[in-house]
């Protein structure tokens, strides 16, 4: 038998595990002063404040199975009667448990596990759900990855911690252990896949030599004094995963509740999102406001915001005319709508597009169904239609045209609704197409949601948006 100690040791311990949850399991007994996990061999090793503590935990557990996460573990007393830096080998030395619980809007990361990059995106994805983030910084050090992520207010930071800690990022791997940092304010230079400010976005990507190589003294700089409390080490340039096998990963109910939206958004972005998308919004139903009633229906807002995503109802609302309620696809596509289509003017009104309280819109006499329609745009060929979408252009996108058609007849027929500067009928892939340049973005919208889906010499013809900045 081990002479008696305040450090215990504890077998077993999986990945999963953190320190959080060794911390509950001896809670009752005293105050843990020190704690050290050792991912390679699955242990760990947890300082009581004083002997007569560790021997409680001790006496109670020899009658009681210690079990975390449904995972039987085993204790013992440790060889060690204190843990020291020495002692641990290198790795992370724990402040008391009491300083280490003083909440803080920064937080913590350490990923175990690692085995697909995590940048600053993945850890954005992550946690925006949770509250504004600030700022994210990721660096490595002996215990391996680590990241500090800075919300805007405390308690987004609470909710971050209590929701995700222990979980893994991707299936079986990359698994967050959380913990409150000392820090107050994170200094962030540069922006990149290592370290961002959501709240300057024209930071410099970073300082180079001349020679190509990143200048370590300013990876430093980030943490001000603190630089040297996290012993940072210049680390890879991990991008995000771009294989087949790394896109398809599931996240099933134990790990990190990202939506499925944000897998099929990185695949179609291959992983570069467009600037202020995050691919974690789930809320599907959008509501639109201060539009112009008299000119607008159901149909009109369909062929507008079928750009970004399937319709699948529309509700106009009688007791404030000039709202609407749209439900897309999924929360990506609703996101992709909001970003790029807040603030578009709609005949001579600046049209306002929010998140709306409301999961989705329920069937009604008054509720326009799209969801069967074939007009819906991201049925077929989604990550490419996702690639095309942008905000309102001055350049039209025409399809489906019949064959026989002239440009003046195209001309013709959209110039109702603004002064078009050019256009160009052209064939792809033995399809008559054109491209139609109109005088502003508010005629080219408006012709767009009049004109969609309209018969034009007997063909159903398409209008988009294009990025095409000439004919």
């Amino acid at each position: 038998m081990t002479e008696a100690s305040k450090v215990l040791h504890i077998r077993n311990v999986g990945a999963d595990i953190s320190e959080n949850d060794l911390l509950q399991l001896v809670q009752g007994f005293g105050i843990v002063q020190k704690m050290v996990i050792i991912r390679a061999r699955n242990q760990a090793l947890l300082q009581m404040q004083d002997l007569a503590s560790a021997i409680n935990v001790m006496q109670y557990y020899s009658q009681v199975q210690p079990s975390v996460r449904g995972r039987n573990v085993y204790m013992q007393f440790s060889s060690h009667q204190e843990l020291t830096i020495s002692d641990q080998s290198g790795q992370i030395r724990r402040p008391s448990s009491d300083q280490e619980q003083q909440p803080n809007r920064i937080l913590l990361l350490t990923i175990h596990n690692p085995l697909y990059p995590i940048t600053v995106d993945v850890l954005h994805q992550v946690f925006y759900p949770h509250g504004f983030v600030e700022k994210i910084v990721t660096f490595q050090k002996s215990a391996g990855l680590q990241a500090l992520v800075q919300f805007a207010v405390q308690q987004s930071a609470l909710l971050a911690r209590s929701t995700l800690q222990g979980r893994n990022i991707y299936d079986g791997c990359c698994t967050l252990d959380i913990q409150f940092s000392n820090l107050k304010e994170l200094q962030v230079h540069y922006n990149n896949e290592r370290t961002r400010d959501f709240t300057n976005p024209a930071l410099p990507s970073e300082q180079v030599h001349s020679g190509g190589n990143v200048v370590h003294n300013n990876l430093l700089s980030f943490f001000g004094d603190a630089a040297n409390l996290y012993s940072l080490q210049p680390g890879p340039r991990p991008g995000f995963p771009q294989t087949a096998s790394h896109q398809s990963l599931g996240l099933n109910s134990y790990q990190i509740p990202v939506s499925s939206a944000a897998a099929a958004a990185n695949a179609a972005f291959s992983g570069n999102l467009p600037l202020g998308i995050t691919g974690t919004n789930e809320r599907s139903t959008l509501l639109v406001s201060n539009l112009n009633h008299e000119k607008l229906d159901a149909d009109k807002l369909f062929n507008l915001f079928s750009n970004y995503g399937n319709i699948l109802r529309i509700k106009l609302l009688h007791n404030k005319p000039d709202h609407a309620l749209i439900q897309m696809g999924d929360g990506f596509q609703a996101e992709l709508a909001l970003s790029f289509l807040k603030g578009t003017t709609l005949f001579g009104k600046r049209m306002e597009v929010n998140y709306s309280k409301h999961p989705q819109i329920n069937p009604s006499n008054d509720t326009h169904d799209y969801s069967s329609s074939n007009l819906n745009r991201f049925n077929r060929n989604a990550a490419k239609n996702y690639r095309y979408c942008s905000a309102p252009t001055k350049m039209i996108h025409v399809s489906s045209l019949p064959t026989e058609v002239t440009g003046e007849e195209i001309t013709s027929y959209l110039s109702p609704h603004g002064n078009i500067v050019n256009a160009k009928v052209f064939e792809a892939n033995g399809k008559k197409q054109a491209l139609v340049q109109f005088e502003t973005e508010e005629q080219a919208t408006e012709a767009l949601i009049c004109k969609h889906a309209s018969l034009f010499k007997g063909s159903t013809i398409r209008l988009a948006f294009s990025k095409s900045t000439s004919v």
